[in-house]
């Protein structure tokens, strides 16, 4: 029986930051990883800094690992809805060695306490999370769950 935590990923795309935390809460998510190459954004609450406050006012930690992020051709696929070359164009990044160490600074964080994977896109098939996720799961085996 594998002991590893559920694996959460969540986006934010078309919601509000009240609602991420709600569905982070009834998850049970202790902390998030933001995995955004850019940690800004245009929709209210989302960016760096008033997420992680947001997030520590309900009791979930927050870190972000940049290297995790997808470069801007590989954002500029997926939003073209090229998900092939967005996943080439990620794992590709996945193989640089900052990317390694933050690879291997979320799995010690997944490997002990239930997390969430951040990015903006609501379905997490046309995003890069899901290749992190699929990562995790490889060296952790821990179940993946997107909310």
């Amino acid at each position: 029986m594998n002991s590893t935590p559920p694996l959460a990923t969540i986006g934010y795309e078309n919601t509000t930051l009240a609602e991420v935390i709600d569905r982070l809460k009834r998850a049970e998510v202790e902390v998030v990883i933001d995995v955004r190459a850019v940690a800004a954004s245009r929709r209210p609450g989302f960016s760096k800094t008033m997420l992680g406050e947001s997030l520590k006012a309900e009791g979930i930690d927050y870190v972000h690992l940049r290297p995790l992020g997808t470069p801007k051709a590989g954002r500029e696929a997926a939003r073209a809805g090229r998900i092939g070359e967005m996943r080439a164009i990620f794992c590709e990044c996945l193989e640089e060695p900052q990317a390694q160490v933050a690879l291997a600074e979320a799995a010690r964080i997944a490997g002990r306490r239930r997390a969430a994977l951040l990015c903006y896109e609501a379905d997490a098939a046309g995003c890069h999370r899901t290749i992190v996720a699929e990562r995790l799961h490889e060296t952790l085996g821990s179940e993946v769950v997107d909310l």
